[in-house]
């Protein structure tokens, strides 16, 4: 056997070398890349979920329209801001300002619990304790102020920048409704990309784990998602209606609790003991029925929304809404939700395909005995 000679060793050093280099620059220009779109991955996928999820109502809205593809976009785009961003905008609006107030104050050291109103007493059962417990809230959280003040004062800062950053959250879902508009104008490339893409990550099974995802996104995005925004847009303007301070905020804690498809009214609840503490029976009761009905509405929505979908585990959900939250602001509440529902949907098959697999193989093993 001849061994190599030195021009061959040369020759393979130098091949070493030009595939490291090249993997490097490779690498350099991905990781450079990556860092360039970082603070635009919420928005892109939150944009893909969107088109995903509309894109067959977009299909009839372009059918509606003789077939106009560019005017149905446009439209799908007028619509979806005016849905979605305008009662966001509102909602944020007056959390910003209630969250604001509530920083300026903490941080002056003026803010007081107001002591209860005597119509609290006449509560059947609880009127008295409820009374007791308030009034003693009011008087002793003056105290509590003046022995935490730098606490306090670092608490106030933080919400004012809390409020600041929401307005920054409530642009990001305008980008995101463009980019969904984008992404259907130009479906069918969008589309073939995703497949291709599918395909060559799982080869052969590449097209079942894409119409998999599909299904995953549009289950949750407008069978939980949908709902639960709906839930709290309605559960927000009754809210703002009787003059609930921080609407915005609660509407928010709504849209958490139902994304978990757990019931609003867990969160509805201590809101309706409030305006019946500071409006009149009449005014609150209506507030409690409204209330009501927001909270089983999703009773009547899923079975019309859901259809077919793919269900994924609440647990899930919960944990890539609030994730998503903490991660990424307003936007990631959505995108964490039908990102980790997706994850988890495809692990499943992913699991699914592995026990098929022995299956095959134990039959063969079985087989190849028995000859």
């Amino acid at each position: 056997m001849r061994a190599p000679s030195g021009h061959d060793s040369t020759t393979s050093v130098n091949k070493a070398i030009e595939t490291a280099v090249t993997l490097g620059l490779i690498s350099f220009v991905l990781v450079w890349g990556f860092m360039i779109l970082k603070p635009f991955i919420p928005l892109i996928i939150w944009g893909g979920v969107i088109a995903v999820a509309c894109y067959t109502p977009v299909l009839k809205l372009q059918g509606s329209l003789g077939g106009n593809k560019k005017w149905a976009v446009i439209l799908f785009a007028l619509i979806g801001l005016s849905i979605v961003i305008v009662p966001t905008w509102l909602f944020a609006g007056s959390m910003i300002e209630s969250t604001a107030t509530l920083g300026k104050h903490v941080a002056e050291g003026t803010v007081h619990i107001p002591p209860p109103a005597d119509d609290v007493k006449d509560w059947p059962l609880i009127g008295n304790k409820v009374y007791s417990a308030w009034s003693n809230a009011a008087a002793d959280f003056t105290v509590f102020l003046q022995g935490n003040a730098e606490q306090v004062k670092s608490l106030g800062a933080t919400l004012l920048s809390k409020a600041a950053g929401t307005g920054l959250d409530i642009l990001q879902l305008v980008f995101s409704i463009l980019i969904a508009a984008a992404f259907l104008s130009n479906a069918d490339a969008f589309a073939a990309a995703m497949q291709r893409f599918f395909r060559r990550v799982a080869g052969e099974k590449g097209g079942s784990l894409l119409l998999l995802s599909v299904a995953t996104i549009r289950s949750v995005a407008v069978g939980v998602l949908g709902i639960a925004f709906i839930q709290a847009t309605l559960a927000g303007l009754g809210m703002i209606a009787v003059g609930v301070p921080a609407a915005g905020l609660w509407a928010l804690l709504v849209l958490i609790v139902a994304i978990a498809q757990l019931p609003p009214w867990l969160i509805l609840g201590p809101v309706i003991v409030y305006v019946f503490s500071v409006e009149s029976s009449t005014v609150a009761t209506i507030f409690m029925i409204w209330s009501l009905i927001v909270s089983f509405l999703d009773m009547v929505l899923k079975p019309i929304m859901l259809g077919r979908g793919v269900e994924a585990p609440m647990l899930v959900i919960l944990l890539g809404a609030i994730g998503g939250l903490v991660m990424s602001g307003i936007i990631g509440l959505f995108t964490g939700a039908v990102v980790l529902a997706m994850g988890y949907k495809l692990f499943q098959a992913w699991l699914e395909a592995g026990e098929e697999s022995n299956d095959i193989g134990v039959d063969l093993d079985a087989g190849s005995s028995t000859n």
